[in-house]
């Protein structure tokens, strides 16, 4: 009788551990996806309903945004990558490309000091809210007078994947050209090693022809320029790779299409 209890006991031990880790996996897994998310990682999904509204001006070579949640309230942000918030700017061509960083002033406000020709653009606000989701979502920049709509210039395609940038190469190479598979993006640096930016060994961003879709990703892993990401629609995408060398940081674009 003992001899059952004991064995009993045994099996209750082993199936409450089995239990908590199967819960610990799932818990662990819900929070990468959540993060996932609300970092714009992998991609625009108009199924997330962002509860941040950015707001995105420019007078008198400042750029300024404003955050207000779903309620009007000022949203508390978490450092990702370094900073509190990524501002990605773009040209209406999608030629001139821009990673900021602006800085808080306060009331759920931050400033960037830069110029910008006029015309129009697109400005992508990357952040992290404190217990809100968000989805970063293209917002219309006009700066001065003429402003030239998206999407009116095609993107011409790479056949070519070597690029060089102040005296230092990079050559892409792609895994699959194919859309709704993982998709591997491996930088070689040509016997060059990259120096910590951000918090990471390179940033990508990337867009669709239309400047809609965008997508942000940061390498697989601490010591390889090697990124994984996936695309949701086939189509035109431009990919902008930052990489840091010595004191300065290259970005590296190219044009491929996803089939």
């Amino acid at each position: 009788m003992k001899k059952n209890i004991w064995i009993w006991g045994i099996v209750a031990i082993v199936c409450v551990g089995i239990i908590i880790g199967g819960y610990s996996i799932y818990v662990n897994k819900a929070d990468e996806a959540n993060d996932h998310k609300q970092s714009g990682h992998g991609g625009h999904s108009a199924s997330t309903a962002s509860e941040v509204t950015p707001k995105v001006s420019y007078a008198n070579g400042e750029i300024t945004i404003e955050l207000k949640d779903k309620n009007g309230n000022i949203p508390s942000l978490e450092v990702s990558h370094e900073k509190l918030m990524h501002l990605i700017v773009v040209g209406a061509d999608l030629k001139e490309y821009y990673h900021l960083h602006p800085e808080e002033v306060g009331n759920g406000v931050y400033l960037q000091k830069f110029d910008l020709t006029g015309g129009s653009y697109k400005a992508f606000v990357d952040i992290k809210p404190k217990d809100l989701s968000y989805s970063v979502e293209p917002i219309e920049l006009h700066v001065g007078e003429g402003h030239q709509g998206h999407g009116e210039n095609k993107l011409i395609i790479d056949t070519e994947f070597t690029k060089v940038i102040n005296n230092q190469a990079v050559k892409l190479t792609i895994s699959s050209f194919e859309v709704n598979k993982e998709v591997t993006l491996t930088f070689d640096v040509k016997d060059a090693k990259p120096e910590p930016y951000l918090g990471a060994l390179g940033h990508v961003v990337i867009l669709d022809e239309n400047g809609e879709d965008f997508i942000h990703v940061h390498p697989a892993s601490n010591d390889e320029t090697i990124f994984n990401t996936q695309f949701t629609k086939p189509g035109v995408y431009k990919i902008w790779a930052e990489f840091k060398f010595g004191e300065q940081v290259n970005v590296y674009p190219f044009v491929i299409e996803i089939k």
